[in-house]
């Protein structure tokens, strides 16, 4: 130790690190969510379909709640309620288009609660790609399986299942300003 008479003189503050929210952890975390729901999600479609082709009677009712819902074998060559049935490319275009769209933006994802969305959306559209590539008729006009039937409405499967939730958790998030990023929501101020 020294005596020092000379005044110390404050050392310059270090430049601070830049910030890290942790984005690009949570975004690889979110991407690993989406892909193993979107699995999930294709595994659990395409099982159940295999099980109705191979055990149900096309166009036979099976009840399992009343009138309320039941199976019933159909294969749809439209969009839900036999919608365009006889421009089934479209169905595959879109569906092609959806997941596309889908892995572009989950790119940028960093919330679990915006991963299991796409996760559902991905999955479904990616299952009804696959149906739409690989089943009867011929490729990209195949036709998609359904067996879960609603009321007498429509008749659907899984991936339907998987699709609406997806959508409507999306627009849960959204209407609730849930940011797409996760973490801590960012305040800009306009002065």
């Amino acid at each position: 130790m020294s005596d020092s008479t000379e005044p110390e003189h404050p050392r310059p503050a270090a430049a601070a690190p830049a910030a890290d929210d942790g984005f690009p952890r949570r975004r690889s975390r979110a991407l690993v969510l989406i892909l193993v729901i979107a699995v999930a999600v294709v595994l659990a479609d395409q099982l159940t379909k295999l099980w109705a082709t191979s055990s149900l009677n096309e166009g036979e009712y099976h009840s399992l709640i009343g009138t309320m819902i039941g199976l019933q074998l159909t294969y749809n060559s439209g969009a839900a309620f036999s919608f365009l049935v006889n421009a089934t490319w479209v169905f595959t275009i879109l569906a092609a288009l959806a997941a596309v769209a889908l892995l572009w933006f989950s790119r940028r994802l960093g919330s679990r609660s915006w991963a299991v969305a796409f996760g559902l959306l991905l999955g479904g559209a990616v299952t009804h790609l696959g149906d739409r590539l690989f089943r009867a008729p011929s490729f990209g006009q195949g036709h998609v399986v359904d067996f879960i039937a609603y009321a007498n409405w429509f008749i659907g499967n899984v991936a339907d299942i998987a699709i609406f939730f997806g959508a409507l958790l999306a627009l849960v998030l959204a209407v609730a300003g849930v940011p797409l990023r996760g973490g801590p929501r960012h305040t800009h101020d306009s002065a």
